[in-house]
């Protein structure tokens, strides 16, 4: 007999319970009149409702969070991402064994009552009155679903999944009520349907379709009796009845299903004997999320497809509504990504760094005049484990980048010349260019204040025999640091801070580029993407355009979804473009890039080396395709490339187009083969006088060279290069002593600043 409260009388949850059972008996939930107030039953308690008729009649069934897809531009699959691992599929795609056996073993009459089962609601109400407990049992396969349906919704919030699965009258009497609506709306097959393609199966597998991909590795359809039983039976609890983890638990609930099948004729006792007899003959593929799983090296790329969707606001306004779409999932989204230039940016790296060694390499192409990005890839694959990283070296800290990006070196030169040339400066002009001297002061900025060299702050050559004077060509080839200083310190700092915004030249960590001289040599982090792109405006003739990745999305209905388009601009004109090409050319023909110009085709680029060779660059490009390599310290110690063993190669000392000029080379050659090969618009830039030709040489020009900058064989000097491959360059730093200051008082971190190429 049930307990009594002191005074006498049944308890507030015994009362419930008798009140409910009642109150189905004589139809009052199934016409839908309202239950009592709570409070006159007791029912106050957190997680009762106020009445039956105050619950919403309408049932908002959220979609299912399925996986979504991440394909390149042909259509073969990245990566499988999902927070939710679930395949929606019809009924007709699922075995009529696997529908038979949910429905034996959930909810035996579910073809026989509505969608509240009379009978056994009076069990569970009268053993729980007994007991003293809530109402709770006797849930139809209906209920079960719309229980679900609220698990759904609570997502990942842990509070709100609780109170989806809470043992309360309140919940059932909310149960009872929207079930009576989903019964009158779908009809038993479209509830089975839901049910079988919402429900947890454990092993990370929700849905049916998931489930025997996960234990059996086909689809729903074929799932024979036995392996329907299981899975059936798997559901009242995953973690108990999980076949990989305990094939004896999950064997015993298996054939009490099977034999319930048989006691419901769904099945025969022979045909229920022969499955209770075999094996469980799991054929398990094991879960497999989010972009470790890309295939040929995109792990990178994906995690960047990831971020730009939930950057734009063409997905949702905030952050987070953006997140709710991306792991709701079910998406298809067709990406820019091209698999020949994929492969082939990972075969050019796999052949000069390898994974283990003290330094890495990422390499980034883009499609001029569209902005797609074709391939990404970098020698530390995607991963948690030793010499894995989740840090996306081709792009900004906000796109999952590095903190601060990569200094350029001598490869921001290009964009000081389209800044002069776009200002009017001819290409013939010349500049002393001595092989050291002081930052010139003051330099006019954007503001009313110039910036002035308060300490003495220097700047000189690679080689001490680099001496102007010098035009623009030839000091483009050579990289002449002290040209290019006096450049920026005659047409000032703002004309060369607009041109980098007009070319997307944001520093990676998203700071405003300085106003100091000192940007003339690749004093500030940059990402591989960032400086590709960039160059892809002077590919395209003096239009910039946006980087994209996502070509198309579609969501799980095959409705397209609105993707952003690359926004086109002019950046500068086309003859400033054309010039930049015609210096950028003889870079490659011969200057410090000539092991990296590419042999069937017309090529331009530039070579940039940072102070202590911390870092070094080659960013390159064809009319039809652009691409930056940085090779550098990935980590928080930076390593100086100098006596160093880099993809088992030797290498003195790294220039920009020692190592990075070559893997660009052949991660280029093999991604444009059998593709197009346009020649550049060029321009006729006259030689200028140099020193030997009469020109009026400065600094100190008869000074012998530094060890190893003497024209042999290693100085990457037209002519020269050792086995290793090193180019020579130009060196950028402070180079004075003590006070010197380059940056005007800005603080920046020892071999932060850059100019060798």
């Amino acid at each position: 007999m049930g307990k009594k409260r002191s005074g006498g009388g049944l308890t507030g949850p015994q009362q419930a319970a008798k009140f409910l059972g009642v109150s189905v008996l004589s139809g009052v939930v199934l016409a839908g009149i309202a239950i009592p107030g709570a409070g006159a039953l007791g029912l106050a308690a957190k997680g009762t409702v106020e009445g039956f008729d105050e619950i919403p009649a309408n049932l908002k069934t959220p979609p299912l969070s399925q996986r979504t897809t991440i394909l390149d531009s042909e259509g073969g699959l990245i990566a499988t991402v999902y927070s939710r691992d679930r395949q929606v599929v019809p009924i007709t795609a699922i075995s009529p064994y696997m529908q038979k056996a949910i429905v034996a073993i959930e909810d035996s009459r579910f073809y026989e009552h509505g969608a509240i089962d009379l009978k056994g609601i009076l069990r569970a109400v009268n053993r729980n009155a007994q007991e003293g407990g809530a109402a709770q049992g006797a849930s139809t396969l209906t209920q079960q679903y719309v229980k679900n349906v609220f698990v759904e919704e609570a997502g990942d919030d842990e509070t709100k999944v609780r109170e989806a699965q809470e043992k309360s009258l309140g919940r059932k009497i909310r149960e009872l009520k929207y079930s009576i609506q989903v019964e009158e709306e779908l009809g038993k097959q479209k509830i089975l349907e839901n049910y079988l393609n919402i429900t947890y199966f454990g092993q990370q597998a929700y849905g049916i379709e998931s489930a025997a991909q996960r234990y059996f590795s086909k689809p729903a359809k074929d799932l024979t009796l036995d392996e329907s039983a299981m899975l059936a039976g798997v559901v009242q609890s995953p973690s108990r009845y999980d076949p990989v983890n305990d094939s004896q638990e999950a064997t015993k609930r298996r054939n009490i299903v099977l034999q319930r099948m048989a006691d419901v004729k769904n099945i025969s006792q022979a045909e229920a004997d022969a499955a209770k007899a075999k094996p469980l003959q799991l054929k398990v593929t094991k879960p497999k999320n989010g972009c470790i799983t890309a295939v040929k090296g995109a792990g990178f790329f994906c995690d960047f497809v990831r971020n730009t969707f939930l950057d734009d606001t063409a997905f949702g306004k905030t952050r987070e509504e953006r997140a709710k779409v991306w792991n709701q999932g079910g998406l298809t989204v067709r990406t820019t990504l091209d698999p020949q230039s994929q492969d082939s940016v990972n075969e050019s790296i796999k052949d000069h760094v390898d994974q283990d060694d003290k330094v890495a390499t990422a390499v980034t192409l883009v499609q001029p005049g569209t902005g797609r990005v074709l391939a990404m890839g970098q020698s530390k694959p995607y991963g948690f484990g030793k010499n894995e990283t989740q840090i996306n070296f081709s792009v900004d800290k906000k796109m999952g980048g590095s903190n601060f990006g990569f200094p350029t070196g001598s490869t921001f030169k290009a964009f000081v010349a389209a800044a002069a040339l776009e200002g009017g400066l001819p290409p013939t002009k010349m500049y002393q260019s001595p092989y050291d001297m002081d930052y010139p002061s003051p330099v006019r900025t954007c503001g009313d204040k110039p910036w002035v060299n308060t300490g003495s702050a220097k700047v000189e050559n690679e080689t001490e025999s680099e001496v102007g004077p010098y035009g623009m060509k030839e000091a483009m080839a050579k990289s002449v640091n002290t040209y290019f200083v006096e450049m920026i310190s005659e047409i000032g700092l703002c004309p060369v801070t607009e041109m980098t915004t007009k070319l997307g030249v944001i520093p990676a960590n998203g700071a405003k580029l300085p106003e100091v001289p000192a940007i003339a040599l690749g004093s500030e982090g940059m990402s591989p993407l960032t400086m590709a792109n960039a160059y892809a405006t002077f590919a395209n003739r003096g239009v910039y355009c946006t980087p994209v990745s996502i070509e198309s999305i579609t969501d799980s209905h095959g409705k397209a979804l609105t993707v952003p388009k690359s926004k086109c601009g002019r950046a500068m004109t086309e003859r400033t473009a054309d010039t930049i090409n015609t210096l950028l050319l003889g870079v490659v023909d011969s200057g410090t890039g000539q092991q990296s110009g590419l042999t069937d085709r017309q090529s331009a680029g530039k070579t940039g080396t940072t102070d202590s060779r911390y870092n070094a660059w080659f960013v390159g490009y064809t009319p039809n395709m652009s691409g930056a390599t940085w090779v550098g310290s990935g980590g928080a110690k930076q390593v100086s490339m100098e006596n160093i063993t880099i993809g088992g190669q030797y290498y003195d000392k790294v220039f920009g187009g020692g190592l990075p000029g070559p893997i660009w080379k052949q991660a280029v050659s093999g991604a444009l083969s059998g593709r197009e090969a346009p020649g550049f618009t060029t321009v006729n830039i006259p030689d200028t006088p140099s020193p030997a030709a009469g020109g009026k040489p400065s600094g100190k020009p008869n000074k012998p060279a530094k060890p190893g900058r003497d024209g042999k064989p290693g100085d990457g000097r037209p002519g020269g290069a050792t086995a290793a491959g090193p180019t020579g360059g130009n060196t950028g730093g402070t180079g004075g002593t003590g006070g010197d200051d380059p940056l005007g008082g800005i603080t920046i971190p020892p071999g932060f600043i850059g100019g060798r190429d």
